[in-house]
């Protein structure tokens, strides 16, 4: 079983003037593929924050399996990739491609979309958009590969041309 966090990076949400609908989004397509959700929680655009709870999930909780929404844009607070590339160990950008390739084919805006996906640990960190729509459509990009790669994380031996 696959323990995932969600983080909703909002400045907003984090102040109770906006609702999240990416995050319970996102945890509903995560339990419909029977990962167990062990954290939710809005919190603000602050780089320092972000990184905190990012190392907590991945070091202390025990997470396979961390996702954000929100904060991957250009405007001057979206800065979730940067607080991401701060604590991962490893870059996984074929997931980032992945996301932004299939995004293309609705939406020109997919191009500034600077989205991070890495290791850090024994944790896949996955960033997604802030909008219900972007998140889902992302995540289900990502989904068919995500078990696979925290099985590889987690170090099994097993042929990645296998199917598992």
């Amino acid at each position: 079983m696959i323990k995932a966090a969600v983080l909703t990076i909002s400045d907003k949400g984090s102040r109770g003037e906006r609702e999240d609908t990416a995050g319970p989004a996102v945890m509903e397509m995560l339990k419909n593929t029977g990962a167990e959700i062990i954290n939710y929680e809005m919190i603000p655009d602050e780089v320092e924050i972000i990184m905190d709870r990012l190392i907590t999930l991945s070091d202390r909780s025990g997470a396979d399996l961390i996702v954000t929404t929100g904060g991957t844009g250009v405007s001057p607070r979206d800065v979730t990739p940067e607080a991401t590339r701060a604590v991962i160990d490893r870059e996984l950008p074929g997931m980032a491609e992945a996301m932004r390739m299939e995004s293309l084919k609705k939406t020109p805006h997919a191009m500034i979309s600077r989205a991070t996906c890495g290791i850090r640990g024994k944790t896949l960190i996955i960033n997604l958009p802030g909008s219900l729509k972007g998140a889902v459509e992302n995540l289900a990009v990502l989904m068919p590969a995500i078990p696979h790669a925290i099985e590889k994380i987690r170090g099994s031996d097993a042929e990645c041309g296998q199917t598992s």
